[in-house]
């Protein structure tokens, strides 16, 4: 197993190790994508990483994090994912997606624009704010709005959303999916003893905490097909005293796999947004442990992220049994073509790995 080596899962093989976190751009419009995610995503396409997810996807109008945000509610928004799927297919990558709810952190500016709760004073022209729903009825931060506490309609609503989403991101051609269950949004709050006050079947005890997240889990995976791969993206951790916490996430994981997911992605934080106090210890790779653990003792694949930069880094990750996959996001604006380079640096000098307008290229321009 190397970080070049390929990587199956059910009926998907992954030409290496090397995926393209969501990234959030928030320039959808009426949820669906404009050309600014044709030039940000097709980029990573052709620099080499076999798995390229597009950004948070709300399953819902009001699970949006702004009205920047894609959107797979509407057959409108599945028709105009078809082709950019298939950009993503055409150019080597696995084309995946990120289905979302933001919870409580939804109805928000951009991030240029401030990421402050929407109100009627800092709202743009046709972009009101509306009412969003949480696990309880607990504001994210000072000066946030508050969230409605979801009730036994809402949470049978959100669940079939996630279905549904499932169902149309099938037909939009989509190989992967990754539930988002992490930093704050929606699932997540309901995880989390910093964000979960209720009293019902859904708070309470770890198996209560759980139980919304393992609902979604087990009602997209009856929808979508059993030859595609399910990735849920957790907070292994909340950064917080009392919080959840990496035991918590090993038992989850444990549960998931159970439910047919494939790949654990490992990711932290993000539970009190601006209100947190957190001290947290980043460095290259500080949260790639946590993959490391949540793959040991819950037996499940797992996918590695955080300030993971160098080619290096990367394959000792994989060497090393710590995860199966890394995800990475910032080194990719900086260098799409970090894949392929990567592969250079770990002695693949062929150049066949290149697209093929580009390897010949590149091969006689140093003597080959």
């Amino acid at each position: 197993m190397t970080l070049l080596s390929p990587f199956p899962m059910r009926s998907i093989t992954l030409r290496n190790r090397i995926v393209v976190s969501p990234m959030c751009q928030y320039s959808a419009i009426d949820g669906t994508p404009t050309d600014w995610h044709y030039d940000h995503l097709t980029k990573f396409a052709l620099g080499g990483a076999a798995l390229v997810f597009l950004e948070a996807t709300g399953v819902e109008p009001r699970g949006r994090i702004t009205h920047g945000d894609l959107g797979l509610w509407n057959a409108a928004q599945e028709a105009a994912l078809r082709p950019l799927v298939a950009r993503l297919r055409s150019r080597g990558a696995v084309p995946g997606i990120q289905l979302a709810h933001a919870g409580r952190k939804a109805s928000s500016q951009r991030p240029w624009e401030g990421s402050k709760s929407i109100n009627p004073d800092n709202a743009l022209a046709g972009e009101a704010p509306w009412q969003t729903i949480a696990a309880s009825a607990v504001p994210l931060a000072p000066g946030w709005h508050t969230p409605k506490a979801m009730d036994d309609d809402d949470i049978r609503t959100v669940i079939q959303a996630f279905a549904t989403a499932a169902e149309r991101a099938h037909r939009a051609g989509f190989d992967v999916i990754e539930l988002h269950a992490a930093h704050g949004y929606l699932i997540h709050t309901f995880l989390s003893p910093l964000s979960n006050r209720r009293t019902d079947g859904y708070g309470g005890s770890l198996p209560n905490r759980m139980r919304f997240a393992l609902e979604v889990t087990e009602a997209v995976r009856r929808v979508w097909p059993a030859d595609k791969p399910l990735f849920v993206r957790l907070s292994a951790v909340d950064w917080e005293a009392d919080g959840w916490s990496l035991d918590d996430s090993v038992a989850l994981a444990r549960e998931m796999k159970a439910r047919g997911v494939d790949v654990i992605d490992c990711s932290a934080g993000g539970i009190l947004g601006p209100a947190t106090t957190a001290k947290i210890p980043m460095a290259p790779g500080y949260q790639v442990p946590f993959a490391a653990r949540i793959r040991a003792e819950a037996g499940i694949a797992t996918q590695a992220v955080g300030l993971i930069r160098t080619a290096r880094q990367a394959a000792d990750i994989i060497d090393k049994g710590e995860a199966d996959l890394v995800a990475l996001a910032r080194e990719l604006l900086f260098n799409p073509f970090w894949p392929l380079q990567a592969a250079r640096e770990l002695g693949d000098q062929d150049y066949a790995t290149w697209p093929e307008q580009y390897g010949w290229y590149l091969k006689r321009r140093v003597g080959g």
